[in-house]
Order: C-alpha cells, then structure tokens, then sequence
C-alpha cells in the first residue's frame, strides 16, 4: 500500500507540473527509438536535457577513435617487433662471442716443410696448412687440385658453378677480395663506399673448402704442372714457390696499353680499388688547394681541369660521374669561384663516345655531355702527359693539317683499351702458336692453344678466342673428303660447314648461306673447291667474326660455362676413364663449346643511364639510371653487398657524398 501510494504521488506531481495537452505524440516504440528510453512520460519532461550530438560529429568521432586504436596497435607493434629484435641480437651475441678452444689441429708435415723441386728448386706446396684440420679436408686432398689464377669476374663464375667436393681449390691472387670493377667510377668520388664493391674471396671459397694464396703468378711449367707464384710479404719481403696443379684456370685479367705514349706514369688508371681510392684523394686534394687565397687564378684553373683519355664506357661514366660530384655536392661547400673554374675534358680518338653502343646512344651521350659542358675532344689522340698538362694533335679544318694543342690539369685518367698482363704474357712467350698480341688465344672450350688439352684454361679479359679457320684448313678436309680426290663437293662442303661451326660456334653467322658461298668461291666453276679456294674462303670467313670484348659480361659467362663444364667433369671421371677417352676427347664429352649470349651493354652518363640491347636501345634521365642501379644491384656477388650497395645510395641522395679526404 505504501509503495502504491508513493508512485501515485509521483505521478500526480508529475502530472502536475506539465499539463496533459503537452503530452509527447510519438507512440511508446517511436519515443523508445528516438531517446533509448521506454516510458510514455511526455516530451516536454525532457526539455531542458542536452540535445544529441549532429550525425557529422558522431563520425568524426568514431573516426578519431579508429586512428586512435591503429595508432595504437601500431606503436605496440613496433614496440614489441623492437624488443624483439633487440632480444634476438643479444641471444645471438651471447652465442657468439663465445671462447672457442682449438688445441691439436693436425698440420701436415709437408705443409710445414715443403719439399724442393722443379726446374728452380723452389719450395713445392703440395700440402697446406688446413687441408687435413677434418674429415672434409681429408677427402678432399684426395681430389684433383684446381689453381684458379686471379680473383676477378671469371674466377668467381668458376668458384660458382662449381660444386663441393668436386675438386681440391686452390685460388691465387695478389688481392684478397674481388671487385665489381663496373662501379669503381661511383666509388672513385664517393657515390658509393669502397667497402660496397668487395667481397672477401676467403667467404667465397668456403662453400667449397677451397683455398687462397696471397701470392701473384709469375711463371708455369706446364711439362711438371706447376705454377711459379711470389708472394706478398707485409714488409716488402717475398718469396717464390710452386703450386702443383691438376688443372689450371688463368683468369688474371689484363692492363690497360699504353699506345706508346710518353708520361702515362702521371695518370691514373681505374681497374682496382686502390685506383678509385687514389682518384678521390686526387679530387678532394685539388678542390682544397684551389679555395686557398694563396692558389693563383692560373694555378686554380689547373687544379679544377680533369681530363678523361678514352671515350669507353669507363672513361664516359668516370667523366658523368665528377660532374655530378662538382654539381650536386662540391658547389655546396667550397667557395663558388671553385665551381665556375671546373672543366671536364673528355679526348677521344674516334669520332664518337661509345663506339661500341649504338649510333643513337652515342649521340644521346654526346648531347648530354654537351649540354653539361663537358668537353668533347674527337678524332684526337694524346702524345704525351706532362705533370701539369696533356698535349693531343687534332687535323686543322682543312682535313689535313695536323694542329697541336695542350691542357693544363693535375688530373688525368687513362682509360684507352686493354693490354697483356705480365703472366699472360709469360705464358704467351712459352707456347709457340700464340701470336694475339691482347691476350692468350683459346679454342671454343677455352682450353689455351698449345699447352697439353684439358689442363690449362684461360678465360676474361686474360683470352681470346680463336677466329681464324685456316690453321684447320687439312685437318677439316680430311674429315669432309669423302671420296679422297682432294676436292670438296657440295656435299662436302655441307659436312665441313657442320665441322667449322663446331670448332669455332662465332662463325655460324657467316655460314648461313651455305650454297652462296659455295657457288661464290668456286671460281672455275667445277662445282668443286680445291685447296687455294678452300684457303681464300676460310680466310675470308675468319676476317669477317668479331672477337668478344673484353668486358666483365664476357668474363662471367665463360666463368660460369667453365665451372660447370669442369663439375660435370668430375662427376663423370670414372665413366670417361673407363671408355678410355683421351683429354680432349672427355672435354668435348661433358659439354659442347663455349657460347656468349649479349645481354646488352649499359652506361651511367650523369643522372641518365644508357642501354644497348642489340636491336633495341634505350636512354633516359632518372628512370634509367633507376633501371641502371637495378641491374647492377642484382649482380651482386652476396647479399651482404647488396645491403651495402642499397645504404650507399639512401645516404648518398638524403646526406650526399663524403667528402673527407679517406
């Protein structure tokens, strides 16, 4: 009763305080839907409540807390993924940074005390010092000994395509790393770290036990399979050894020629590091003489003039490349007087930059140069480099006259085609057939023309393989002379085409038209070709094949070809040893001859980058040199250069290049 009677009350108070023709005329489920509340007080009760908030504010609202809880999730992400990165380093530096105790490592004895012998009576390194510290090691002392002379482009395609356990590797080189020699151009003015371009050969050789002697080869003995190094003592003093071989792999690369020019001891060269190194001290030492007030306006024009000798893709990249240092990053900390007194020279003895590579990137570069006010120097040669200037002669306007000019510089670059080096032209000197004056001559299986078949391989820049058809003139009509009356019939001819592309696959494209040349060299028309016929068409076939250049492309491939070849090799030893084969015979068995596939050439000429693509060319400003970083990024040799290479470029486009003098 008493609760019956307090809710009477209520509602008569209510009653009472708003009249009953104000009453709310929404049904009891609408009011329900509008306030959230079933009651059947009326409207008015409610009037002096706060309103709700728009439909506009609600979003926003929800909006903010959405960005508010991804926000959220998002530093805790972070904050997690850090802590756990931070506790993944620290159990793998607590795993690492361990004491390891190495006692009894078992050492040969020959190791230790080599024994003498050869034609010098020099120490024979038949043993080394790791080769019996475990069970691996052991086996593979058992194995045939691979030396692989040079740590270059082709050494390393051979070390990669070779596979474990094959062969006792044993790698000799004067460096301890290998280069990508294509960006010594960005490293010589601190686009990119020296440390970016190296990889330990050490590292390389591990996957297959393999060996490194920090030695330079010198001489070979190819009747006792050894090979003469000197090594490189850390206080000038050396020492000369043998290496005994099994097989032999000459990949040393090659030097740049001088032409005979006078005074190339006053330039540099770009083929190391140690060249790109000396390069940017050069550089950095010039822009810091000319900003003294002391430096002459003579003497600072002098120290700011760089002049490049060769328009190659070496010499072009080199030249884009200490533009773009002056211009993007030079301007910026050195007196402007500095800047306006650059000049790039840029000689060339033909009449074009870049020969090699289309017409239509030639003159895509030579107006890119131009428009950066690069000097092009064509159809010019050097006569001589002075410490302080370049003298070249250039024919006077008459075409005729030969004119004389100088360039005042502390800078010079030689970059003007490629030269023997000493051990291959060492080697060269000892084998009597081989007269290439750029590099040692190989068959289409790379094995060195000369020396005993299957032990001695060259391949890169330190090869050439032959073009001349002739040498085998007798020996393929003896083949294809069926009938034994001297001549060669079209028949014939048909089988010595098959024999010619076998040995020497580059002339496959002068051998299409088989019948055109059949019916062309048959001069008197007996439907036959005799021996003078014969010689005359093989001649002209051979003058015809251009030779491989000498680019790392090359190199890797035949690197790459050799590696394998010399895998399946092994694999198949005991087969070939049983069917009795000869060395040249189980050589051609495993594989068939070497074949270069162009995959186009490319050229950094200055935030633009060049492709030659053989029917295809393409040029552009920054997506290109973008396409161009790609390339060579995906070259690497380990990922851990890539890294490197990737950091080099974040740093050098937020912060620019170093220019400390290191």
């Amino acid at each position: 009763m008493l609760r019956r009677a307090f809710s009477m009350r209520s509602l008569h108070a209510r009653a009472h305080v708003q009249p009953s023709h104000t009453r709310w005329p929404l049904s009891p489920h609408s009011r329900l839907a509008y306030t959230g509340r079933s009651t059947l007080y009326p409207a008015k009760t409610y009037a002096t409540a706060a309103a709700p908030p728009p439909p506009a504010k609600i979003k926003w609202a929800v909006r903010w807390r959405k960005a508010l809880r991804f926000t959220g999730y998002l530093v805790g992400s972070s904050v997690i993924g850090v802590g756990f990165l931070t506790a993944a380093i620290f159990l793998h530096d607590a795993f690492t940074y361990r004491e390891r105790h190495i006692d009894g490592v078992p050492v040969s004895p020959r190791a230790l005390h080599p024994e003498r012998g050869g034609p010098k009576n020099l120490p024979v390194l038949s043993r080394l010092l790791s080769d019996l510290e475990d069970d691996e090691n052991r086996e593979l002392v058992q194995k045939p000994h691979l030396v692989i002379v040079g740590g270059g482009w082709g050494a390393v395609g051979v070390l990669d395509k070779l596979s474990p356990g094959d062969y006792h590797v044993t790698i000799i080189s004067p460096e301890t790393f290998t280069t990508f020699t294509p960006l010594l151009p960005s490293a010589a003015v601190g686009t990119v770290s020296v440390r970016s371009l190296v990889e330990p050969l050490r590292k390389i050789a591990a996957r297959l036990r393999g060996h490194l002697i920090n030695a330079r080869a010198v001489d070979l003995v190819m009747s006792e399979r050894l090979l003469e190094v000197e090594t490189i003592a850390p206080h000038g003093k050396s020492e000369r050894m043998y290496i005994p071989y099994d097989k032999l792999v000459i990949a040393v690369g090659s030097t740049s020629s001088t032409h005979g020019v006078p005074g190339l001891e006053h330039c540099f060269q770009l083929k190391t590091i140690g060249d790109a190194q000396a390069i940017r001290k050069r550089i950095i030492d010039n822009f810091e003489a000319a900003s003294l007030p002391t430096t002459t306006p003579e003497e600072r024009k002098r120290l700011l003039s760089f002049v490049v000798c060769g328009g190659g893709p070496t010499g072009v990249e080199t030249a884009a490349e200490i533009y773009d240092l002056c211009q993007e990053d030079l301007i910026n900390y050195f007196p402007k007087i500095c800047r306006k007194e650059v000049s790039i020279h840029l000689i060339q003895s033909r009449e074009h930059i870049l020969n090699t590579y289309s017409e239509a990137i030639s003159r895509y570069a030579e107006d890119k140069f131009m428009h950066d006010n690069i000097d092009l120097i064509t159809s010019a040669r050097v006569q001589g480099v002075a410490p302080d200037k370049v003298t070249y002669t250039k024919r006077g306007p008459d075409g005729k006259s030969i004119e004389t000019y100088e360039i005042p510089t502390n800078f010079v670059l030689w970059s003007t085609g490629i030269a023997m080096n000493p051990f291959t032209r060492r080697v060269a000197d000892l084998l009597p057939n081989q007269v290439h004056k750029k590099a040692i001559e190989v068959d289409a299986h790379l094995r060195v023309k000369g020396a005993p078949l299957g032990d001695v391989y060259a391949i890169g820049d330190a090869s050439t393989i032959e073009t001349s058809v002739v040498p085998y003139l007798l020996e393929l009509v003896d083949e294809a002379d069926k009938n034994k009356d001297g001549k060669i019939d079209y028949e014939e001819w048909e089988i010595m085409v098959q024999r010619i592309k076998k040995r020497i696959p580059m002339a496959e494209e002068q051998l299409h038209k088989v019948r055109e040349l059949f019916d062309l060299y048959d001069a008197d028309s007996d439907n036959s070709l005799n021996l003078n016929e014969l010689a005359v068409l093989l001649q002209e076939i051979g003058n015809k094949i251009t030779a491989l250049p000498a680019t790392a492309q090359v190199a890797s491939q035949q690197g790459k070809y050799l590696g394998k070849k010399l895998s399946q090799f092994a694999q198949r030893r005991k087969v070939l040893e049983a069917n009795g084969l000869r060395p040249e015979e189980a050589d051609e068995a495993v594989s068939g001859p070497f074949r270069y596939l162009h995959l186009g050439s490319l050229a950094y000429i200055g935030n633009a980058a060049v492709f030659d693509l053989g029917r295809f060319s393409f040029m552009g400003g920054l997506m290109a040199m973008y396409a161009w970083r790609s390339v060579y990024w995906s070259e690497q040799v380990s990922m851990r250069t890539r890294a490197l290479l990737m950091i080099d470029w974040i740093v050098r486009g937020i912060w620019g290049r170093d220019l400390s003098r290191l």
